[in-house]
């Protein structure tokens, strides 16, 4: 058996060797999508409904940069909204325990404008505040950028904080009580003078 004819056995090992384990790593190396499915599996159906559809937002957003068709500005300010709008989601989820999701949004300083006819002052929010019986505060998420997080009220939430506040806008009726207050005037008695006895 020649020399070069085991050169070639051995080489051909290697290489079959080598497929064998790039396939193997392929098959149990997940993908980063895969990686951020199994984070998420600890979550009920809704929020994991959720946070795959701000996955397939990414996604769009990746293939719409790479084809040219929106700004780099554009491509980083949406990344970082959808992912401000993941780490809360996630932090709700966790810290509620509640499988459930309310309908949100996220939006830089210069975007309240977007949202808001009269923007308000970011400074003077706090956690909870009902704005214009539309939305409610939540906080801020830092990504690079803050966002501000709302949650749209749904529209019977809505219509039931105008019907109060058209109430409490509605003038009070004040009943009047006219106390007539009794005034005694003491009459005095008048006696009847006697007659004088009839003699007998």
């Amino acid at each position: 058996m020649s020399v070069f004819f085991l050169l070639n056995l051995f080489s051909s090992f290697l290489l079959s060797m080598f497929c064998v384990a790039g396939v193997s790593a392929q098959q149990t190396t997940p993908s980063p999508r895969q990686n951020r499915v199994e984070e998420t599996e600890v979550f009920g159906p809704i929020v994991r409904s959720y946070l795959a559809h701000l996955e397939d937002e990414q996604d769009v957003t990746d293939d719409r940069a790479s084809q040219h068709e929106i700004s780099p500005a554009f491509y980083r300010r949406n990344s970082n909204r959808i992912l401000a709008l993941k780490r809360f989601v996630i932090q709700l989820a966790r810290s509620t325990g509640n499988d459930y999701v309310p309908e949100l949004e996220a939006v830089t300083l210069d975007e309240l404008k977007t949202i808001f006819e009269t923007p308000p002052n970011v400074k003077k929010l706090k956690v909870g505040d009902i704005l214009n019986n539309t939305f409610r505060y939540l906080g801020t998420v830092r990504v690079r950028s803050v966002f501000y997080i709302f949650e749209r009220l749904d529209p019977y939430e809505q219509a039931d904080l105008i019907k109060k506040q058209k109430e409490e806008a509605r003038p009070r009726t004040i009943e009047k009580k006219t106390e007539t207050k009794g005034i005694t005037t003491a009459k005095e008695k008048t006696e009847e003078p006697k007659k004088p006895e009839s003699p007998l």
